[in-house]
């Protein structure tokens, strides 16, 4: 779904994850028959939000119904637009973004790909949490009602060019429990988050990224600063 050492909210591990995606197959009535409130929810969820940390267990779905990777890990999230995903297991791996800059640490090829946060701003699914006001600029909205006392919420982007075409979001007693990312090849990413902390207290060196030494570094990022 995500080109590959770019904006990737994917890798895989060994550990076992069990995502139910029943419910994409339901037709749109049948959805909207179990009631709304997604947007509600997000605006709920956005309102005086600083900072949010949770737990993110994740599946990538081939178009053919193929569950192609799984894994899990830690996001947190700084308004307006910092956050830090760390994901764990045989493929560890680190993006953090600072407010001007994505950095992308992979362990395995002890590689950081660096690119400007600026050019990349369309294409996060994370800043909308911090940020709704250009939610009806940026998306169609469609309310998906209420399952298993879940509010879904469907966002399909305005921009042809944006790197995921849709977007479900899932609500549930005041805290995101799900995240589904498609683009326009039918690829998609489901994440569920557990335990979530609304406003904890994050230390600013959290959303601050230096590359290690020795490590090869790639992207947006000037000679000068280099290691």
């Amino acid at each position: 779904m995500v080109s590959a050492r770019s904006w990737r909210l994917h890798r895989p591990v060994t550990r076992p994850l069990a995502i139910a995606l029943a419910w994409l197959a339901l037709p749109a009535s049948a959805l909207a028959q179990e009631g709304a409130g997604g947007r509600a929810a997000l605006e709920a969820f956005s309102t005086d939000l600083q900072a949010y940390s949770a737990r993110f267990f994740q599946a990538v779905i081939g178009t053919d119904g193929e569950l192609l990777e799984e894994g899990e890990g830690e996001v947190m999230l700084a308004t307006p637009d910092r956050f830090r995903w760390r994901y764990e297991g045989d493929f560890p791996e680190l993006i953090v973004a600072d407010g001007e800059r994505v950095w992308q640490f992979d362990e395995a090829l002890n590689q950081v790909t660096v690119r400007a946060q600026s050019s990349m701003a369309g294409d996060n699914p994370l800043q909308l949490l911090t940020d709704i006001s250009a939610l009806d600029e940026s998306f169609q909205l469609v309310e998906l009602g209420t399952i298993n006392d879940l509010a879904y919420l469907e966002l399909t982007a305005l921009d042809v060019d944006a790197q995921f075409e849709r977007m479900v979001l899932a609500f549930g007693n005041g805290a995101l429990e799900r995240l589904i990312l498609e683009d326009a090849f039918g690829m998609r990413t489901e994440m569920r988050f557990q335990a979530g902390v609304r406003n904890p207290p994050l230390a600013a060196d959290l959303f601050r990224f230096a590359p290690p030494p020795g490590v090869d570094v790639v992207g947006e990022w000037p000679a000068a600063e280099a290691p």
